[in-house]
């Protein structure tokens, strides 16, 4: 009986030990995870701030011997130290929005095929293949477009286009000279074709968060596929097919291998499409090993700067838009 009053009079405290112990513990593992997570952001942050205060200080040299000039030159000749990084912004950027124009169009297609009109039994196949399209190397896509793509160009497309546009004012510019078969334009499909499956895989996912609701309620007052598409499904989901697409423009600003095998190198600006250029990433990859001197490695380093700013700007002009279009619907 002693014994049984005993147990009976320490098991509340051990319950009480236990329950203390148990707080403690979720304390102390809370507070371990609020310093790593804390840590892991810091940690990005000084990254970036490191890399950031790299290009600036490597790209000195550059600006105090160009200055602004270095934007707007398009020279780039080793030999003599003349730097320009016009014609590799331009190529940067005009490849970028052919990409875009390309691809934006195909993956939101293939995206509401996927959630509207495929069968149900090919949808997972199809969209399997699509993520599949994304994870292949660059340098496969730069191969196959070295040895495919721009002799196909050459023969069977560039002189069409040129012959068809020959006698219009402003396209006869943007496709004039002799079918290489390597520019900028051939680029651009290249980036288009590795932009596209994000895209379309982006959009596919957030197509599919559109309540099932919305859809049949559009479909019971007589509304068509396309109507559905364009009066519920895209507006519902315009915030996420603008991270989509900046995710693959950020991408195609910055590709490099697949660029440099098709577009030619060439540090000059053309107004036509299907001559040789160059782009930042594609003159970084192909240089740098080679530079000697202060000059030209910096030079370099600022047309890496150059990109940095770029794309900095692109990302913040999305977060602006995705921005407005939160306060629009707050209103």
């Amino acid at each position: 009986m002693a014994n049984h009053l005993a147990i009976d009079n320490a098991g509340p405290g051990s319950a009480e030990a236990r329950l203390a112990n148990a707080l403690l513990g979720f304390k102390v593992r809370d507070k371990a995870f609020h310093v790593l997570t804390l840590a892991a952001a810091w940690t990005v942050l000084i990254l970036l701030g490191g890399v950031v205060a790299s290009l600036v200080a490597g790209s000195i040299p550059a600006i105090k011997a160009f200055g602004l000039n270095f934007l707007t030159t398009e020279a780039w000749n080793p030999v003599t130290e003349k730097f320009g990084a016009m014609a590799p912004v331009y190529g940067t950027i005009v490849t970028s929005i052919i990409a875009m124009a390309i691809a934006v169009p195909s993956a939101l297609g293939i995206a509401i095929f996927l959630t509207e009109l495929c069968p149900y039994a090919l949808r997972r196949p199809v969209g399997i293949a699509i993520e599949l399209l994304a994870g292949i190397p660059s340098i496969i896509y730069g191969i196959w477009g070295l040895f495919v793509l721009a002799p196909f160009l050459q023969e069977h497309v560039e002189p069409g286009v040129i012959s068809l546009f020959a006698n219009v004012p402003v396209l006869s510019d943007l496709f004039a000279g002799p079918p290489y078969g390597i520019g900028v334009l051939t680029a651009g499909v290249i980036l288009a074709i590795m932009v596209l499956p994000i895209v379309a895989s982006i959009s596919r996912d957030v197509f599919e968060t559109v309540p099932a609701v919305l859809k049949e309620s559009a479909y019971a007052v007589g509304c068509t596929t396309w109507e559905v598409v364009r009066s519920v499904v895209i507006p519902y989901t315009r915030v996420g097919i603008i991270g989509g697409v900046m995710l693959g423009l950020g991408r195609a600003l910055g590709e490099t291998m697949a660029v440099t095998f098709v577009i030619g190198n060439a540090h000059k600006i053309s107004p036509s499409l299907l001559s040789p250029g160059t782009t930042i990433s594609a003159t970084i990859a192909n240089e740098f090993t080679e530079a000697v001197g202060d000059i030209y490695t910096s030079a370099l380093i600022t047309l890496g700067l150059i990109l940095f700013v770029i794309t900095f700007i692109i990302l913040a002009i999305s977060r602006y838009l995705l921005l407005r279009l939160h306060q629009r619907e707050g209103l």
